[in-house]
C-alpha cells in the first residue's frame, strides 16, 4: 500500500510554493518589460504553471502587480471602495481612504517613492501602480474627451501631497489632522473629477 496525501487540493506548503514561485516570475518579467510588455501566459510559463492558477490566486494582472510589491495595503480594494459611487464627492472618498491607509504605513510609502525616484527606471514598481491601478481606475469613472489628462493630474495631485506628506515631510502637512487635509485639499481635487463634457 501507498503511503502520502490523497489526490486533490494541494496543501498549504505546496501552494505557498507554488503562489512563491509565480512571484518571483512576475518580478522577473515586470522588470524586464513592464506592467504593459508583460503577458500572464510570459509569467506563468517561466512559473512552470497555468495561467488560471495565476488567476486562481491573484485575479488578474494588476493584482499580481500589487502582490509583487508585498503592500501592507490593497489599493485595488482601496481605489475600488472610494470610486464605487461615482463622481459626486469622489475626491473626498478617495483622498480619505488613501490617508487611513498610508498614514500607519507612511514608512513603506516613502521607501517606495525613494526607490522609484533614486533608480531612474520608467517602469518602477510605484509608478507601474500609479499609472496602471490608479489612473485607470479613475478612467473607468471620469467624463469628457479630456479624462485622460485629468486622471493623471488627479494621480499626481494624490501622490504628490503624500509624497509631501511622507517623503519630505513638510509640515504642518505632515502631522496634520486626516479631516483637516481631506477638508482643504479634497475641493481642488474634485474640480477636476467634475468636469463634463
Amino acid at each position: 500500500m501507498t503511503s502520502g496525501r490523497a489526490r486533490g487540493r494541494p496543501s498549504s506548503s505546496d501552494a505557498a510554493d507554488r503562489r512563491a514561485t509565480i512571484l518571483a516570475a512576475a518580478r522577473s518579467q515586470f522588470a524586464v518589460r513592464g506592467f504593459a510588455g508583460t503577458s500572464l501566459r510570459a509569467i506563468a510559463r517561466e512559473a512552470g504553471c497555468d495561467v488560471s492558477l495565476i488567476s486562481h490566486y491573484f485575479g488578474d494582472k494588476a493584482g499580481l502587480l500589487v502582490a509583487t510589491m508585498e503592500l501592507p495595503v490593497n489599493p485595488i480594494e482601496k481605489i475600488a471602495s472610494a470610486i464605487a459611487d461615482g463622481p459626486d464627492g469622489m475626491a473626498e472618498r478617495l483622498l480619505s481612504t488613501f490617508l487611513q491607509a498610508w498614514d500607519p504605513h507612511h514608512e513603506v510609502f516613502s521607501g517606495l517613492v525613494r526607490t522609484t525616484l533614486g533608480s531612474g527606471d520608467a517602469q518602477a514598481p510605484m509608478l507601474e501602480l500609479a499609472r496602471n491601478i490608479l489612473v485607470t481606475a479613475l478612467l473607468e469613472v471620469l467624463e469628457g474627451d479630456d479624462r485622460e489628462p485629468r486622471a493623471a493630474l488627479l494621480a499626481s495631485q494624490l501622490i504628490g501631497m503624500a509624497v509631501m506628506r511622507y517623503v519630505v515631510r513638510l509640515e504642518p502637512l505632515a502631522s496634520a489632522p486626516i479631516d483637516q487635509v481631506v477638508r482643504l485639499y479634497a475641493p481642488a481635487m474634485q474640480v477636476l473629477i467634475d468636469q463634463r463634457p
